[in-house]
């Protein structure tokens, strides 16, 4: 018999995959992450436990060279959204990484997702060298920005959410050459590298870096009047354009303000602005590092009718490994981008099943999953503010990106109130500032209604305790 007709269908590698000791490890793997992670309820910090664990917060603010915002240190274990502490204490995790973990902790399937990743040739993967499941990814993020008409065939992986936005921002000014400036909104946030830095409107994240990228801002739409804020926005634009024409390279959006305090966008604001951009040849790119998946559709931009302008977007966060998707008319015609890492394998897979989970659950659609926790957590919030209306104002935000305003909305007061939050076990996170916000960010594939209940009986007690 000749070597042809011998050969197998399958690779080594899948047969590897298809082992039954591969298999039973990760069937043993479940087992005992499930036997162990059922036994966590929120809990204050084992005593035993304190010495070490403070020892380990020393430890960690002689290595960052300052202590963290707060005394976190996991221990390795969680279930849904709620984690252990190396202290031995367990909280409610309604922030998640700030969106990162949308399966919460130890979820089984990102953990068998990751198990084989592990058994992968490589813990790395880069533009040179990649394996199928980059193909996965990319071609997924690609069918999912498409499906409701927007033009974005070309996607480029990346290790974090600042260089997919430099990666984007690249793809603009190389396409616009020799335009140069950027018109970005007051308090965006892109990240903290240098370009990034510069379009961030936080003058105190650029303190004594250089300006390595001019940027005008816009004022963001404002709930309280939408229209009124339209039109100076628009005008605000006009004026832009007019002093410097032919110098812009890139508009810079994000659909949903994140850390500038969850002020969420609408169509009929962006498609006036977007226009005047279009029709001008301003690239316009849509910063979904936060947004991405907490809408009623997978990214905000379709959320509000926007397809037609996205020349360039970008994901991060929720996704594992990040990404930036850009048009045909976007293509560089230079050799722009490439990178050593893309993102570790593990990522990869765990991104993979991150946008199945979405699909499985129903978490987008009129109908989903993701707007019917949206209404059910805004309107426990709203329920709050009546009862403690000196405490809390709000709801505010879009979708699963929820955020309330402290007391007189000062950062010094957010910031109490969060570690008050912190003692009693419920995490969530400051954003914005004048008014400074209280935010979460709930993972979208498995938090429950009785999950939320349990985060604003959480809340309930904080605020009690305060009166006394």
């Amino acid at each position: 018999m000749s070597q042809s007709a011998t050969e197998s269908t399958e690779s080594i590698a899948d047969s590897l995959r298809q082992d039954q000791r591969i298999i039973e490890a990760k069937r043993l793997i479940r087992e005992a992450v499930q036997e162990h992670a059922q036994q966590l309820r929120v809990r204050p910090a084992n005593a035993s436990l304190k010495d070490s664990y403070a020892q380990w917060l020393n430890r960690l603010t002689d290595v960052r060279g300052g202590p963290p915002i707060w005394p976190y240190l996991a221990s390795g274990l969680g279930q849904g959204p709620y984690v252990e502490l190396a202290d031995g204490s367990v909280k409610l995790d309604f922030i998640g990484g700030i969106g990162v973990y949308g399966a919460g902790h130890s979820d089984l399937g990102m953990i068998e997702a990751a198990v084989g990743a592990a058994i992968e040739d490589t813990v790395m993967q880069g533009n040179l060298q990649q394996n199928p499941a980059s193909v996965v990814m990319m071609e997924k993020l690609i069918a999912l920005a498409q499906q409701s008409g927007a033009s974005l065939p070309y996607c480029l992986l990346t290790t974090s959410g600042a260089m997919a936005n430099e990666n984007a921002l690249k793809i603009a000014l190389h396409k616009a050459t020799p335009a140069d400036r950027v018109i970005a909104f007051q308090n965006a946030f892109a990240g903290r590298s240098l370009a990034m830095a510069a379009v961030t409107d936080r003058p105190n994240y650029r303190a004594g870096l250089p300006l390595t990228v001019a940027v005008d801002y816009l004022p963001f739409r404002d709930p309280s009047d939408p229209e009124g804020s339209q039109k100076r926005a628009v005008a605000e634009l006009h004026r832009l354009l007019k002093r410097h024409p032919g110098r812009y390279a890139a508009f810079w959006a994000e659909p949903i303000a994140g850390e500038g305090g969850y002020f969420p966008g609408s169509h009929e604001f962006f498609a006036a602005l977007c226009e005047p951009l279009k029709d001008a040849g301003v690239p316009i790119i849509f910063d979904e590092i936060q947004s991405f998946s907490r809408t009623s559709q997978p990214f905000a931009f379709q959320h509000y009718g926007l397809d037609q302008f996205a020349d360039i977007v970008t994901v991060g966060k929720i996704t594992q490994v990040c990404a930036t998707l850009y048009s045909d008319a976007m293509k560089p015609t230079g050799p722009i981008l490439s990178q050593t890492f893309t993102g570790s394998t593990a990522s990869i897979t765990t991104g993979i099943e991150t946008l199945t989970r979405f699909e499985q659950r129903g978490c987008f659609g009129d109908q989903g999953t993701n707007v019917q926790l949206a209404r059910y957590f805004q309107s426990q919030l709203e329920a709050l503010a009546d009862e403690f209306p000196t405490q809390i104002s709000g709801p505010y935000g879009e979708g699963l990106m929820i955020a309330f305003t402290p007391g007189d909305g000062s950062f010094d007061t957010a910031k109490a109130l969060m570690m008050d939050m912190f003692d009693a076990g419920l995490l969530g996170f400051v954003c914005g500032g004048g008014p400074t916000r209280i935010r979460f960010l709930p993972p979208p594939i498995i938090t429950t209604t009785e999950q939320i209940d349990h985060a604003v009986s959480l809340l309930r007690g904080v605020f009690a305790s305060r009166l006394g």
